[in-house]
């Protein structure tokens, strides 16, 4: 039976680059799905500050996320300097990406209020020819 996947390997288990970097590759695919699923989540959020009782950017929560991967991070072994800065990396894309997203979404409801042109005042001309080219 040899399609059932192969048992993820310890550091010290691997004798060859090849399966460091087979270890490597395996842990940055688990990283990509994770910060996916973390994206799901980012995307829900602005959808849910649409109301305006939170913006974008939330001191007190960016703290408090730093806090707490650092003291994870402390507790594994890893450095809590580069976890931070991956971290203040990533939330940093994800602010942008809530206020692009804030941001379209008031340009739309802005757009959507603004009184539109119908059919009638477009053909209407009572602005005479002297404007017309």
């Amino acid at each position: 039976m040899g399609d059932s996947p192969a048992k993820n390997k310890a550091p010290k288990e691997c004798f060859e680059m090849s399966e460091v970097r087979a270890e490597i590759d395996r842990i940055d695919r688990a990283l990509v799905d994770l910060i996916a699923e973390r994206f799901g989540y980012v995307d829900r959020a602005w959808q849910l500050k649409q109301d305006g009782s939170e913006g974008a950017v939330v001191p007190w929560r960016i703290q408090q996320v730093i806090d707490r991967v650092k003291v994870r991070a402390d507790e594994r072994g890893v450095s809590p300097a580069l976890i931070e800065a991956l971290w203040r990396q990533m939330i940093g894309w994800f602010i942008q990406y809530e206020e692009e997203r804030l941001r379209q979404h008031l340009d739309k409801l802005v757009d959507d209020s603004a009184p539109h042109p119908t059919s009638d005042t477009l053909s209407s001309d009572d602005s005479g020819s002297e404007n017309t080219p």
